[in-house]
C-alpha cells in the first residue's frame, strides 16, 4: 500500500468513528426527560405563581367581608359607637390593607322583601310594627397582583358591607 492510500484509509477510520459516534449521539434518549423539564420549568413556574396571585386575592376579598361581619356584629352587641365599628373593622385581619371605608352608619328602617327602606325612626311600617335602628358596617381592601400579567388587570378593589337590626 502506498503512503497515500494509508492516509486516506485513516481517514476514513476516523471518519467512520465520527460517523458512529454521531449516530449513537442521535439514538440516546437518556437525557430527553430532562431537556423537556428544562423547556417546561418556566411554564409551571408561571402556572404556580398564577395559581398563588389568585388564592391571595381570594383570601383578600375573604378578609373584607369578614370583617365588614365583625364590625356589625360589635354593634349588635355592644351598641352604636363609630370609632369602636371601625376598629373592630380594622382589627378583625391581621391585613393592613383593610380599612373601615365609609364609615359606619346608623339609621332606621323598615324591611322589605328586598332589603330595608330607610324611614325616620318612630315610622309605622306597612306591617304595623315601628322602625328598627339598623347599623351599616362597611370595609374595603385593594389587592395588588404580584405579577405584571398584561391581559388583565393588576389591582383588585374589594368592598363588602354589612347591615344588621341593632333594636
Amino acid at each position: 500500500m502506498s503512503a497515500r492510500n494509508l492516509s486516506c484509509d485513516a481517514q476514513f477510520r476516523r471518519f467512520g468513528s465520527l460517523h458512529r459516534l454521531f449516530r449513537n449521539v442521535l439514538r440516546d434518549t437518556g437525557g430527553a426527560a430532562a431537556i423537556e423539564f428544562a423547556i417546561m420549568i418556566p411554564l409551571f413556574s408561571l402556572m404556580v405563581i398564577s395559581v398563588t396571585d389568585i388564592g391571595l386575592a381570594v383570601y383578600r376579598k375573604m378578609q373584607v367581608e369578614n370583617a365588614a361581619q365583625a364590625g356589625t356584629q360589635y354593634a349588635i352587641v355592644r351598641g352604636f359607637n363609630k370609632t369602636a365599628i371601625s376598629n373592630a373593622v380594622i382589627s378583625a385581619t391581621n391585613s393592613s390593607a383593610v380599612s373601615a371605608s365609609p364609615e359606619p352608619v346608623q339609621f332606621c328602617g323598615c324591611p322589605t322583601g328586598t332589603g330595608i327602606n330607610t324611614v325616620s325612626c318612630g315610622t309605622v311600617c306597612p306591617g304595623g310594627a315601628v322602625a328598627g335602628t339598623y347599623a351599616k358596617v362597611s370595609a374595603r381592601a385593594t389587592y395588588y397582583t404580584l405579577i405584571d400579567y398584561q391581559l388583565v388587570a393588576n389591582t383588585y378593589s374589594f368592598n363588602a358591607e354589612s347591615t344588621a337590626r341593632l333594636q
